[in-house]
């Protein structure tokens, strides 16, 4: 509840410093700070902002704030943040598919070109591995637990994820990643390094990962088998 009441107060503070005299290094420290509130408030909920009426929040901010009767009954406000809520949603999910889509179009474009390349083989599956360094030990199984060096990257070169920048490998079972690292890993041998083209159905899929790794997003890991584990 403190949260959203900080919230409040500050898209009130926002409202007011636009009304009230201009603010600058002269006025008082409570106007600097209301106005330094204010905006900083402001800038980070904009795309919440520009779909309301700053008026209307006013108005009801201040009679809520002083117990005063509300223009609208319970059910007229719910139904009217109900239905802004689901409009928020559509739109979002409106986005999300787009992104999915695009993803899909510029991963099926760069595996097309990318299978012709010198060194790039495919497998069934999907898959495509280069072989950057052969190994020359054991190779794991499914039910094998490995220690990896890794790199993992969009297709636009942003790196999403890095042991090799930590400096700090990672141990895993070789069946508890995603499909094409199951796959990729068991054509390799200890000391072997590989670049992995997954596409999305062997990554994340149409979900993608956190915000990082958009729906239907095709990723580039550059991995090195260290060892198989006992």
């Amino acid at each position: 509840m403190m949260k959203k009441s900080i919230v409040l107060i500050g898209l009130l503070m926002t409202y007011h410093a636009g009304h009230a005299a201009n603010i600058n290094n002269k006025s008082s420290q409570k106007d600097q700070l209301g106005y330094s509130y204010g905006y900083v408030m402001g800038r980070t909920n904009a795309d919440t902002l520009k779909d309301i009426n700053l008026d209307a929040f006013i108005q009801g901010l201040k009679q809520g704030s002083i117990g005063q009767k509300a223009s609208l009954t319970d059910e007229e406000m719910a139904k009217a943040l109900a239905q802004y809520k689901q409009q928020s949603e559509a739109k979002q999910l409106i986005e999300f598919q787009q992104v999915a889509q695009n993803n899909a179009k510029l991963g099926e474009t760069f595996l097309a070109e990318n299978a012709k390349k010198s060194g790039v083989i495919s497998t069934k599956s999907g898959l495509q591995y280069q072989v950057l360094q052969a190994g020359q030990g054991k190779k794991p199984s499914a039910n094998s637990k490995v220690s990896v060096n890794y790199e993992g990257r969009l297709l636009d070169g942003t790196v999403f994820d890095s042991s090799i920048a930590r400096n700090q490998s990672v141990e895993f079972q070789v069946s508890q990643v995603i499909a094409g690292w199951t796959e990729g890993l068991q054509l390799m041998q200890e000391g072997a390094k590989y670049r992995f083209f997954i596409p999305a159905k062997l990554a994340y899929g149409e979900i993608g990962s956190g915000d990082a790794i958009g729906p239907n997003s095709t990723l580039i890991f550059d991995v090195e088998l260290l060892k198989v584990l006992p």
